[in-house]
C-alpha cells in the first residue's frame, strides 16, 4: 500500500507573520476610527497558512522554508507550524519576525496591512536541498528575486513549481515560465492578464500549463492542457474569509503532490477553503482531512451551480452529457 511517506512531499517556501487581528462591525474608512472586539494574536502568513493547511488536510508529508526573526513572536509561528505536523527549516534573520494587522467586519470581509519583516531578507542560497520534494509551493510575501530563483532552481531539478501569485503584481517573465500551476484570485489575475476579456480568455494568456482562478463565493475555474475545470463553491455560512485562499493553495498542492487529477484537487481544495471561512484565524481555519471528507460526502456533484459559473467565467456551451462534472473543452471557450 502507499502511503503519505513514500509519496513525494510538498515544500513551501515563503512567509510567515504574527497576525494581529480586531473584529469590527465594519472596516474603516480612511479616517475613520471603528470600535471593536478583543486583540486577538495568533500565527499567520501566506505561506505558513498554506504549510499548515496541507499539512492538516493529511496525504503527503509538509515542510516550510521560512525566515524568523530572534524575537518573542517567532515560537508562537514555530509551534503552530509543529503542532500541524510540517517539518521546519528555518532561516534566522536580524529582522523581527513579520507581522499583520487585520480587520474582519461582521459580513466576514477582511482589510490587511503587512509588515514583512524578516520575510523579507529570505534568500536565493536559502533553498538548499529538494531531495524528495514533488511540489514546491511559493506566495509573493518574500521577494521577488528569491520566489524567481526558488522556482529556476525546482523547475532544474524536475520539481513542479505551484505559484499562489499573492499579493496581487506584475511577475517577470523567467518566473512564470518556471511555473507549473498559477493560482490567483481575480484582483491578482487583472493584474496579470489585464481587465479585458472574459475570465477563460486571461486564464487561457497566462501561457503556464495549468493557470486558477478562485472566485470567492461563486467557486474556481483552471485552465490546463487545453481544458477548462469548473467548481462551484460549497454552500456554508462563512465568518471569517481571512486564509481561504491559502487554505485553497495547500490543499490544492498537497492533492496534485499525492497524484490527484486537476478536478478532483480543485474539489478537495474548495471543499476546504469553504470550511476555512466558517472559523476565525488564519491558521486555526484550515481544516482536518476528515472535516473535509465529511464535506465532499455530504455535498455530492455540483450538479446545476455548474452552469451559472460557466456563464461568469466566459466558458460557453456548456454541455456535461459524456463528460466529467466539470470539464469543458478549449473549444467550448
Amino acid at each position: 500500500m502507499t502511503t503519505a511517506k513514500s509519496l513525494p512531499s510538498v515544500l513551501v517556501a515563503g512567509s510567515a507573520n504574527v497576525d494581529f487581528i480586531v473584529r469590527a462591525p465594519h472596516i474603516p474608512a480612511p479616517g475613520e476610527t471603528v470600535l471593536g472586539g478583543d486583540l486577538v494574536v495568533v500565527p499567520g502568513g501566506k505561506g505558513a497558512n498554506q504549510a499548515v493547511a496541507c499539512a492538516r488536510a493529511g496525504g503527503v508529508a509538509t515542510t516550510m522554508l521560512l525566515a524568523l526573526g530572534d524575537d518573542p513572536f517567532a515560537p508562537l509561528i514555530e509551534a503552530s507550524l509543529q503542532d500541524a505536523g510540517v517539518g521546519l527549516r528555518v532561516v534566522r534573520s536580524t529582522r523581527p519576525t513579520g507581522a499583520a494587522l487585520i480587520c474582519v467586519s461582521d459580513d466576514a470581509e477582511n482589510a490587511i496591512a503587512v509588515a514583512p519583516g524578516a520575510n523579507a531578507t529570505l534568500a536565493p542560497g536559502d533553498l538548499t536541498d529538494l531531495t524528495g520534494v514533488g511540489r514546491l509551493v511559493l506566495q509573493l510575501e518574500t521577494p521577488l528575486a528569491t520566489v524567481t530563483a526558488f522556482a529556476q532552481k525546482a523547475r532544474a531539478q524536475g520539481v513542479q513549481v505551484i505559484l499562489n501569485a499573492a499579493p496581487a503584481q506584475a511577475l517577470p517573465a523567467e518566473l512564470l515560465a518556471s511555473v507549473d500551476v498559477l493560482v490567483a484570485n481575480e484582483e491578482e489575475l487583472a493584474m496579470l492578464a489585464g481587465r479585458d476579456g472574459a475570465i477563460a480568455d486571461r486564464l487561457r494568456s497566462l501561457g503556464v500549463p495549468c493557470a486558477v482562478a478562485t472566485l470567492g463565493a461563486r467557486g474556481c475555474c483552471a485552465f490546463a492542457d487545453g481544458i477548462f475545470w469548473l467548481q462551484p463553491a460549497f454552500p456554508v455560512t462563512p465568518v471569517d474569509t481571512t486564509a481561504a485562499g491559502d487554505t485553497f493553495c495547500g490543499v490544492l498542492a498537497g492533492a496534485l503532490c499525492s497524484g490527484a487529477a486537476i478536478p478532483d484537487a480543485l474539489r478537495r481544495a474548495s471543499a476546504a477553503a469553504a470550511l476555512a471561512t466558517t472559523r476565525l484565524g488564519a491558521q486555526s481555519s484550515a481544516p482536518t482531512g476528515h472535516e473535509i471528507e465529511a464535506l465532499l460526502t455530504a455535498c455530492g456533484a455540483p450538479g446545476d451551480a455548474l452552469a451559472p459559473l460557466a456563464a461568469y467565467c466566459g466558458v460557453t456551451d456548456y454541455n456535461p452529457p459524456g463528460r466529467p462534472d466539470g470539464q469543458l473543452s478549449d473549444q467550448d471557450a
